[in-house]
């Protein structure tokens, strides 16, 4: 059972991990979530404006979204965080600092706002073309037809894909430390690892995994349970009635009438 112990001592150190924890929820955890969140909100602004651009009638518009969406989704996460992180880092020194963080949640924002975007795109898509050429009928212009009526229910569709989005991105703020974060910005994943070269032990590490599947598990369940909400309201708000229900329902209403009249 040597080897067992030794599993034990690798991975599930609960001193190692104590001493570590901490560290973990005062600066990875709170680190994380800033990163995620700024990055989130960035892209879905930046993702807005590529859904809106991609169904322009324009091909002026829609060939850059394209283009944009296309590069952003087809590079590596770490290869974009380096590039925008190393390239841009003599600007972010005269408006920031010396500290990498802001153009980490830019690099985060940029490839999240290319699936974003797409993620937009399709919700606004999916609603029928009929509830537009109505808003047109009543006088409403292209632009406020879009703004008040279909980008609404676009969004509400595409909510849990949203979500999605967002655990993907919780995942790759640990990429962030490539670029070298101070001691106060490190998210769960530098924190863990640097505890675990320090101690020549993993268990800090799978410290830092067990954060990440608390965040990021009780989300993907609430995303299946609001989907599967979605799904359901969707299908019986449009479920027609099939041909037996519309007959028993004209056979029955004269003599629900008579019951009535009686």
């Amino acid at each position: 059972m040597d080897w067992l112990e030794t599993v034990f001592k690798t991975f599930l150190d609960f001193d190692a991990m104590l001493q570590v924890l901490p560290q973990l929820l005062g600066t990875g955890l709170v680190n994380t979530f800033i990163i995620s969140a700024c990055a989130t909100v960035l892209g879905i602004i930046i993702g807005m404006i590529l859904a809106i651009m991609g169904i322009a009638r324009s091909a002026w518009l829609r060939l850059p979204a394209r283009i944009y969406t296309d590069i952003f989704r087809g590079l590596p996460a770490i290869l974009t965080i380096l590039l925008i992180g190393q390239g841009f880092s003599w600007l972010s020194q005269q408006i920031f600092g010396p500290s990498p963080y802001p153009l980490g949640i830019l690099a985060l924002s940029l490839i999240a706002s290319a699936y974003i975007g797409e993620i937009f795109r399709a919700g606004i898509q999916s609603v029928e073309r009929g509830q537009l050429e109505a808003c047109r009928a009543l006088g409403m212009t292209y632009g406020s037809a879009m703004r008040l009526v279909v980008v609404p229910q676009g969004i509400r569709r595409v909510l849990p894909a949203l979500v999605n989005q967002f655990i993907a991105i919780v995942k790759d703020s640990s990429l962030v430390y490539f670029l070298g974060l101070l001691v106060s910005e490190r998210e769960l994943f530098r924190v863990g690892q640097d505890a675990a070269v320090l101690t020549g032990n993993l268990s800090p590490l799978v410290l830092a995994g067990i954060f990440y599947l608390v965040i990021t598990v009780p989300l993907t369940h609430l995303v299946n349970y609001f989907d599967n909400r979605f799904r359901t309201g969707r299908r019986k708000a449009t479920s027609p009635k099939s041909g037996l229900e519309e007959v028993a329902e004209q056979s029955l209403s004269p003599a629900l009438n008579h019951g009535e009249n009686t």
